[in-house]
């Protein structure tokens, strides 16, 4: 996982490491990056021109110093805005050595239809929305599809938020330093910061309660069978779902945790039939289980189903064991008794603010800060749905799922989110972790299969996922081939 830090958490391990390296260069390391990948971005074209929004401080540094590292043969016609007027002046001196020429905002705006690369050095940690003449340039830029490398992240983004404000610069590539902040992680600021490219500067991050799951995390989170596994080891899941007005719910709720590799799933609930006639290896009944999803499909606006799914959920909770609970579940929570441990809480933002007694914008606009709220109140993990997809701990540890596209906004995805986590808090997965891994199996899917395709049928994809996931184990020595499949016996 790669950690995620906060503007002062990189101020606090920039200043740790310039107190046992006095002296480090760390401008110099950042800048060669800049020039490395403006070079790459650049291409052999002849002569390109290079247009550099420079602000007042250290990230425009990076960007100025990067411009007198670019190779003599590209032949890179640089022109530099000082967008405040005034700018790095170590930085400008190296460039303009180098041949750069300063220019005014006019002529900037103009240069912009023969531009090859605008680096963006405006404002790095403390940027805030642009406004003046920068958001101008940021609109201009987008409106003529002019290529951008964003220095450490897209001026007008804010480090710490999820937010893409409208006049923030469009980045084809942002190279970041030390660690990723949550703009570069979170939708939808992310979606603004392009490629991102990490360079550590050789500069330990320190610990952070903060991180993004990777793609090469998720092989090993998994719980692959093992030769010796059978259906009530690889996880019992009862599903509490759907109703009479909601059936739906429970049949994608039970293609979720099929698709994702449980043992066995039981539904005893009212929407059973429903659910076997779509998926006969379901048990619509009673029995053993390990773990429970509840809630999705559940129609609480009706006073007396309301009361029986209240009655319901108090009677799961007295049985002790890691629930899932999702939508209906949501709305009941302050009027049953504590949750066991073990519990993972699926909400998107609307559910969120009412579970938090807040406006959806609050959650919105601090939407992990919302999460690990609810995390501590609750007592359960909580994995906050949507754009930001993060699964907070009720210690304040949280973790954000690997991103998939906007294909997955629809009707019905929570529903197999919620019996996927189920399948995986089963099989024994702490709750966060569960979260985590069935919200970015989602994603890998869709991402795999984009287009509109339904929540039932983009389950049935999982399991070419979960096998990619086998194939990569097996690839790197972290599974034996014959825990794919036994060799048999076969003549000496």
């Amino acid at each position: 996982m790669l950690p995620v830090l906060t503007a002062d958490a990189l101020r606090t391990a920039e200043q740790a490491h310039w107190d046992e390296h006095p002296g480090d260069d760390l401008m110099g390391r950042a800048a060669a990056e800049v020039a490395r990948h403006a070079t790459e971005m650049l291409g052999d074209g002849p002569r390109p021109v290079v247009l550099v929004a420079a602000g007042p401080g250290s990230n425009a540094g990076d960007a100025l110093h990067a411009m007198a590292l670019l190779p003599p043969q590209l032949g890179a016609v640089v022109r530099i805005w000082p967008v405040r007027g005034r700018t790095h002046r170590e930085g400008l001196d190296a460039a303009l050595a180098a041949g750069a020429q300063v220019i005014g905002f006019e002529e900037a705006a103009e240069l912009l239809a023969r531009t090859d690369l605008l680096v963006d050095g405006i404002a790095g940690l403390g940027s805030r929305p642009l406004d003046g003449e920068a958001a101008r340039l940021a609109r201009a830029a987008h409106a003529q599809r002019v290529r951008v490398l964003s220095v450490d992240l897209p001026s007008g983004l804010r480090a710490d938020a999820a937010d893409a404000p409208e006049d923030a610069f469009r980045a084809e590539r942002t190279v970041t330093f030390i660690a990723p902040k949550l703009c570069h992680v979170a939708a939808p600021a992310a979606l603004l910061c392009g490629d991102v490219r990490r360079a550590t500067l050789d500069v330990d991050p320190g610990e952070t309660t903060t991180h993004q799951a990777a793609a090469s995390d998720l092989p090993a989170w998994y719980p692959m069978p093992q030769a010796s596994s059978q259906k009530y080891t690889r996880g019992l899941i009862g599903l509490e779902t759907g109703s009479a007005r909601y059936p739906g719910a429970a049949v994608l709720g039970a293609a979720g945790a099929l698709f994702t590799g449980t043992g066995m799933v039981r539904h005893p609930g009212e929407a059973g039939a429903a659910v076997v006639s779509r998926f006969p290896s379901v048990v619509a009944a009673g029995g053993r289980v390990q773990a429970w999803t509840c809630g999705s499909g559940w129609d609480v606006e009706d006073p007396a189903a309301r009361a029986a799914h209240l009655d319901r959920l108090a009677e799961l909770i007295g049985e002790g064991r890691p629930m899932v609970l999702d939508a209906g579940a949501l709305d009941l929570i302050a009027e049953v008794p504590p949750l066991p441990e073990g519990c993972l809480l699926t909400p998107h933002a609307g559910e969120l603010a009412r579970l938090l007694g807040r406006e959806r914008e609050d959650v919105e606009a601090d939407p992990l800060g919302a999460a690990r709220e609810a995390a501590a109140r609750t007592g359960a993990s909580v994995l906050l749905k949507g754009t930001v997809q993060a699964a907070a701990d009720p210690d304040g540890r949280v973790v954000l799922a690997v991103r998939g596209p906007a294909w997955t906004a629809q009707a019905g995805s929570g529903d197999v989110l919620a019996g996927s986590a189920g399948a995986l808090l089963a099989a024994g997965l702490p709750a966060s972790r569960a979260g985590v891994l069935a919200a970015s199996l989602q994603a890998v899917a869709a991402t795999r299969s984009p287009g509109p395709i339904p929540p039932d049928r983009l389950a049935t994809t999982f399991p070419e996922v979960i096998a990619s996931w086998e194939d990569e184990l097996v690839r790197t020595g972290d599974r034996s081939p014959d825990e794919q499949a036994p060799r048999g016996v076969r003549p000496s």
